[in-house]
């Protein structure tokens, strides 16, 4: 059995955390499957320092189940091996406290007993984008915004989520409120409680603002490394759902919630940095914008028809790009424009950036990341061209490259994709694929209430 961690986690953390914290009896293990799901265990206190010795076991066919935990069998992950356990090992730097829930968590990672990564974890698939990166002198570097929708955690009479009330004053508000910063001190008891939790979790939440639908919020997370930018997003989504619910509140993550209202998004931005930190996307001296992020942005364009599964994984993530209202389902890009798929942010020269704003908030990160760097990657070693940027509402135009146009077709277009195929390995390839045509079949045989309202009786 492997004795070392192959995530390089050492036992001095869980000493030290154990010692900090002497009143805290459980810890929460959070491993994240292919659709971004936590699922893991609640262990005790006395528990944490053996699983920095020597991981914990945690059945492999996690990685074979659809969104709702039901196995999938064309995953090839059910029963794999006799349907024997792997071994998880804790990810560096991610173990802290839960102040609201006075438990710890921690993120762990699926190994092979030789320490080599499970060939399903997503975790890995970003691990070696990045490994791919450095290798060519490249330090990736970013970090993602997340909206979402806070509601009552009970429907009303007619089976309706309504938008939360604010905890400070008991009042509900049925107003878009864009922006508005008396919104954010009515919800300030709740933000409050999400900003204590980051602290202590080392969670590097910034900004809040009341968002372009009524009930809808958005929390930027400050740029760095991009994995642990990706594991940012992992604990944020927890950290923001627990705290929801000691609030009478549920936090939803669903990409369109509500037809009639915005969707919610994960926005990635993306530089590359050399071994020093200079950041490479720079402006050029003559204030050109530079080549390396042009040819990345080329490749993503070149790429993103591949990657719409995992930017729009379920049905509803594409009820998102229905309505166009901030929802960039394209291949454009431009400057400072907010109806391209990939913006450049009119930021100063030193830390130019670009954003791609196409996956929804119920994407896995660490997917998303993983495709969105593949297709940099790609577009700088063929030193693609993104074409010109695009001007004024780019609504209006269609896209160069083909997207696919239902999730149907996002599906079979990842399936017969090489590009994907090498991005995501073999196994997790067939894994997804298996999955969200399990997922997609069971969708197609549910009858709604509105086909019984449309056509039930007058057809």
């Amino acid at each position: 059995m492997q004795v070392q961690s192959p995530t390089g986690s050492t036992q001095e953390e869980a000493h030290a955390f154990l010692t900090k914290y002497p009143e805290v009896q459980g810890i929460d293990v959070i491993m994240t499957d292919c659709h971004g799901i936590g699922r893991g265990k609640i262990i005790r206190r006395h528990e944490l320092e053996a699983l920095f010795a020597s991981g914990r076991p945690m059945p492999a066919s996690l990685f074979g189940q659809d969104v709702a935990g039901d196995d999938v069998d064309g995953t090839g992950l059910v029963l794999h091996d006799g349907g024997g356990d792997k071994r998880c090992w804790p990810v560096p730097g991610t173990l802290g406290l839960q102040p609201h829930l006075n438990r710890g968590q921690v993120l762990v990672s699926m190994y092979e007993p030789d320490g080599q990564p499970f060939c399903a974890d997503p975790r890995p698939v970003l691990e070696r984008q990045i490994a791919a990166a450095r290798q060519a002198g490249f330090q990736p570097m970013g970090a993602f915004e997340l909206e979402f929708y806070l509601v009552d955690s009970q429907p009303d009479a007619q089976g309706r989520y309504l938008p939360a009330r604010y905890p400070l004053t008991g009042r509900r508000s049925l107003n878009r409120n864009t922006m508005s910063v008396d919104e954010l001190d009515e919800m300030s008891p709740f933000f409050d409680m999400i900003y204590t939790g980051a602290e202590q979790l080392g969670l590097p939440l910034e900004s809040v603002i009341s968002e372009y639908a009524v009930g809808q919020y958005e929390l930027t997370i400050r740029y760095r490394d991009l994995l642990r930018a990706a594991d940012d997003v992992i604990m944020a989504k927890r950290l923001i759902r627990s705290a929801a619910r000691r609030f009478g509140m549920e936090a939803c993550f669903m990409a369109k919630p509500f037809g009639q209202e915005a969707g919610s998004g994960m926005h990635l931005h993306l530089s590359l940095a050399d071994a020093d930190g200079r950041n490479l996307y720079a402006d050029q001296p003559s204030g050109q914008l530079s080549p390396l992020m042009l040819h990345s942005i080329g490749g993503i364009r070149h790429t993103i028809g591949d990657t719409m599964l995992v930017l729009a994984p379920f049905l509803n993530s594409w009820r998102r790009f229905a309505s166009v209202v901030y929802s960039p389902a394209s291949d454009t890009w431009g400057v400072e424009n907010r109806t391209v798929a990939l913006r450049v942010p009119n930021s100063s020269a030193n830390t130019r950036h670009f954003e791609h704003r196409v996956a929804g908030v119920d994407a896995n990160p660490y997917l998303v990341a993983a495709v969105t760097l593949a297709g940099a990657l790609h577009g700088i070693a063929q030193r693609s061209d993104p074409g010109p940027a695009a001007e004024g509402n780019s609504y209006a135009h269609a896209p160069t490259n083909q997207l696919p146009k239902t999730w149907f077709d996002a599906i079979e277009r990842l399936a017969g994709s090489a590009f994907m195929r090498d991005v995501l390995g073999e196994a997790l390839h067939q894994a997804f694929v298996a999955i969200k045509r399990a997922e997609y079949e069971r969708l197609a045989l549910d009858v709604s209430e509105t086909e019984w309202r449309l056509y039930g009786f007058a057809v």
